[in-house]
């Protein structure tokens, strides 16, 4: 993204300039998308703060536009395969940039393996599915493995080493180091052609630190300011396609049907635009169900995990699969 001269601000001289540049907002986009609390909380006082956003949103002619506008824009939003063309249909056409996806299941469901996968395809030719770019993966769980990257860029034709280089690797050691990962994943975004930021697992340390009703309230609010974090200046900023991952817990309130449910709430439900839930099927088998999305209908499909990556299963009849699927899911 070019960098824009936040001088030509009201208000911004050389001493202010240095204060949001440091704190990441070194572009007139990053300061539009900013509320007046975080300028505050750079050192900003709050009529300042007002007067700077206001003239970077005027600038920026961040006002009401028409349908056909809005549809223009959309030209700019990108597609990632998955691997698997049932899977990018489900989700028309795969995963999207400028919005959060959200992977939530089991353990063993094939979330990280989808993560690991998307990592590699990020920097596929246009062309092939990919978006020719890099990805940063902010890993919670130390869960993200070198060796299982270069088996998918070996098998996607890739060359291994180069596709670990094109990959920023940070460990989030608790939530708040977490949340400091995704604000300075600006930074490398700016500098670098970033396509991809993957969060695995969104919601790990903010449930081991948060337990109990009395801290319910806390996370949230913490979570809320990450989601935003994740979605105005890293997906829309930087036209880039954000992952996370999430955990499940079960609902004793459910007598009948699945009762899993995705850890965060609402907040994170509201947040995120795509929602899938996996689930482990026999064997490499998983089945991936779309639960929320603003333009596709809910649905269901198969892919396998396998060693070259994530894959289509292997064709056979339609009756067939749509009987397996219809059983399996009642599982």
């Amino acid at each position: 993204m070019t960098e824009t001269n936040i001088e030509d601000l009201p208000g911004v001289g050389g001493t202010t300039a240095e204060k949001l540049r440091v704190e990441g907002y070194g572009t007139i986009e990053a300061i539009a998308a900013a509320s007046t609390g975080e300028l505050i909380d750079v050192g900003i006082g709050e009529a300042s703060a007002i007067k700077i956003i206001n003239a970077a949103r005027e600038s920026l002619h961040m006002g009401f536009e028409t349908g056909t506008e809005i549809l223009k824009k959309r030209a700019l939003v990108g597609k990632l395969t998955t691997g698997s063309k049932a899977f990018n249909e489900l989700i028309g056409g795969g995963v999207e940039t400028q919005a959060i996806t959200e992977f939530f299941g089991k353990f063993g469901s094939g979330k990280t393996q989808i993560a690991h996968q998307l990592a590699v395809n990020v920097q596929l030719p246009k062309k092939e599915g990919g978006l020719d770019g890099c990805a940063i993966y902010i890993d919670t769980e130390n869960t993200f493995r070198p060796e299982r990257i270069q088996q998918m860029a070996k098998s996607a034709g890739l060359d291994p080493e180069e596709a670990l280089k094109n990959i920023f690797v940070a460990r989030a050691y608790n939530s708040d180091h977490q949340m400091l990962l995704a604000e300075k994943a600006g930074e490398v975004a700016a500098e670098h052609n970033v396509r991809l930021v993957v969060v695995d697992s969104l919601t790990a340390h903010f449930r081991a630190e948060y337990s109990g009703r009395g801290t319910l309230a806390n996370r949230q609010q913490k979570l809320n300011r990450h989601m935003h974090t994740l979605q105005r200046k890293l997906a829309d900023l930087y036209n880039l396609a954000v992952v996370v991952t999430n955990q499940v817990m079960a609902r004793p309130d459910v007598m009948f049907g699945d009762p899993t449910e995705a850890v965060g709430g609402h907040i994170v439900g509201h947040h995120s635009t795509f929602r899938l839930y996996l689930k482990k099927s026999k064997g490499d088998k998983r089945i991936a169900r779309l639960i929320d999305s603003p333009n596709m209908p809910d649905g269901e499909c198969i892919f396998e995990v396998k060693t070259e990556g994530i894959k289509d299963e292997k064709p056979e009849s339609a009756a067939k699969a749509k009987a397996r699927i219809a059983s399996e899911s009642d599982e």
